[in-house]
């Protein structure tokens, strides 16, 4: 039996191994506007965060140089980092679950919408998704306590009951807090489970087939 009526799915980290194919992009990014690469040997400083909140707070650059980064950026992952996504193991089994239980599903992600939706076509799930829910190229739509009411919009959703975020950072964290929604987050992505406890996270899912039994 099921126990939510919508599940909101974080995208990298989550459904998908991306951290190979963002940190080359972040390093070329940088390379080509000439500036300085930071230590990204810690994926949960900038596998979550929204791209420009990255190269402001993690690169130094100022909030013009992080708009051309984020153009740079993302014409770079479209080509180059796209390939370099793969699907966590035993995810596809709960997505395929919920659709089989009628619990909605949409990919709420701070991602650009229409990467977003290009990687997940490229991970073979698009067809378990009622709708991929991303962020804009200006920054306009970026925040997870943005995307979550924009993604129950998107699925027409009457009420904030019986919805839960699932991430693997603190943000996802947080962004479900503001607006109202349970959360389940997962510690086999790149966030870190104490962070993700500071915001007031309680249920954690150590595997995807963990993270099945939260919503069953």
């Amino acid at each position: 039996m099921k126990k939510y009526d919508i599940a909101l799915f974080d995208l990298d980290g989550t459904i998908s191994a991306s951290a190979q194919g963002i940190k080359y992009c972040i390093q070329q990014t940088l390379d080509k506007m000439g500036k300085p690469h930071p230590d990204l040997s810690d994926y949960s400083k900038y596998i979550g965060p929204p791209l420009l909140h990255t190269f402001q707070k993690l690169c130094g650059l100022d909030e013009v140089e992080a708009q051309q980064a984020v153009e740079i950026y993302v014409k770079l992952y479209d080509v180059d980092g796209l390939k370099q996504n793969k699907l966590f193991d035993g995810i596809e089994e709960v997505l395929s679950a919920c659709r089989e239980n009628g619990i909605r599903i949409a990919v709420c992600s701070s991602k650009h919408e229409k990467i977003a939706t290009k990687v997940v076509e490229l991970l073979g799930v698009y067809d378990y998704f009622d709708k991929i829910c991303g962020s804009t190229i200006d920054g306009s739509r970026k925040k997870k306590e943005e995307l979550i009411p924009y993604s129950l919009e998107k699925l027409g959703a009457n009420s904030r009951q019986k919805v839960v975020m699932i991430g693997d950072t603190s943000f996802d964290a947080i962004g479900a807090k503001i607006c109202g929604v349970d959360f389940i987050g997962v510690t086999y992505g790149y966030g870190k489970k104490e962070d993700m406890e500071k915001c007031g996270a309680k249920v954690f899912a150590d595997t995807p087939q963990n993270l099945h039994n939260y919503l069953f």
